[in-house]
């Protein structure tokens, strides 16, 4: 599945609800749930769906593995139903798919819990030592390490992100990234996989100058990265996914190609980063968890910078493409 959170305008205002991406609709999964319930004969439908089904993604998240089972049983019944006809309508009349130009997407997830940003791809971070004119250091071989971002500063995709007023160095970095689906603690690496609920594109936004000063008294990165991070455009599900370390990930500048990578070469993978974060702490449905930057993702490897309306477009092979434009403040 194609996981996603729209934004839908009706006569009592915006509303934002939990939804399914097919290729020429989104499906909206509570209200289609309750649609199914109904067809089952529950008296209170809506009041059932809400339960099995919520309207939003982390409640969904919280559900684990059943509710997901239930929003595919769902979205079999409904394109079964749309091969012999127009789409059905709710109990009470409800919308149960937009056309995409109907209903504006946002983050798949626009309050995760938490948010980690790993520095797992090894070119990545040799370039990056390199730069500073240090020697790669050897504690990164030893354990994967993060930083804890902004969580509560995110943006989803076609979505203008400000250009910090403390920066002159905006830039871009490509990663790819994983939603936990449910709650753990001390988990192995060869069965950290089950809590992997989905995969998304991320764009980890960077003031390198802050970042830079920031980096010297051994502390952070802080303030160059935490005033927002964009994911997008949907969460896809492990099984559409197959192989999580072999796809294509490029960075495009106003159409022009600027990173091309791989998910493969990362060093440390998904399973080594749960294993590493959950040692005595615990990770919950919905945490953010991101790759760091692929080799060539950002503009700071390229000695090349993004400008005030620049739009970044980076994609994933599988998942989709997470469209941003700069914007300065005036």
């Amino acid at each position: 599945m194609k996981l996603c959170t729209f934004e839908v305008k009706t006569h009592l205002g915006k509303h934002q609800r939990l939804g399914a991406v097919w290729p020429e609709s989104v499906v909206d999964l509570n209200f289609a749930a309750a649609w199914l319930l109904s067809l089952k004969g529950e008296p209170r439908p809506q009041a059932l769906a809400n339960s099995l089904l919520p309207d939003n993604m982390l409640e969904f998240l919280e559900g684990g593995s059943s509710r997901a089972s239930f929003a595919s049983e769902t979205l079999d019944a409904l394109a079964e139903r749309c091969k012999s006809g127009p789409a059905p309508q709710g109990p009470n009349e409800e919308t149960l798919l937009y056309r995409p130009g109907e209903v504006k997407l946002l983050a798949p997830l626009p309050n995760p819990p938490s948010l980690r940003d790993f520095y797992a791809f090894e070119d990545h971070v040799k370039k990056g030592f390199e730069k500073r004119g240090e020697p790669m250091p050897q504690e990164w071989y030893q354990m994967p390490v993060y930083y804890k971002g902004g969580h509560q500063n995110i943006i989803g995709p076609d979505e203008d992100v400000l250009w910090p007023t403390f920066t002159d160095k905006f830039d871009y970095e490509l990663e790819l990234a994983i939603v936990i689906g449910k709650r753990g603690r001390n988990i192995p690496a060869e069965e950290a996989a089950d809590y992997i609920a989905g995969f998304t594109v991320m764009n980890d936004f960077s003031a390198r100058d802050v970042q830079r000063r920031e980096m010297k008294v051994r502390l952070g990165p802080a303030k160059g990265k935490d005033w927002a991070t964009a994911i997008g455009p949907w969460l896809v599900t492990p099984d559409e996914i197959d192989d999580p370390y072999s796809l294509r990930m490029t960075a495009r500048v106003n159409g022009e190609t600027w990173s091309e990578g791989n998910s493969g070469s990362l060093y440390w993978k998904f399973e080594h980063m749960i294993e590493f974060l959950t040692q005595d702490d615990t990770i919950h449905p919905g945490d953010v968890i991101g790759s760091g930057t692929v080799r060539t993702g950002c503009g700071l490897e390229l000695d090349r910078w993004v400008e005030p309306g620049d739009i970044m477009e980076l994609e994933i092979e599988k998942i989709g493409v997470l469209r941003n434009r700069v914007v300065k403040p005036v």
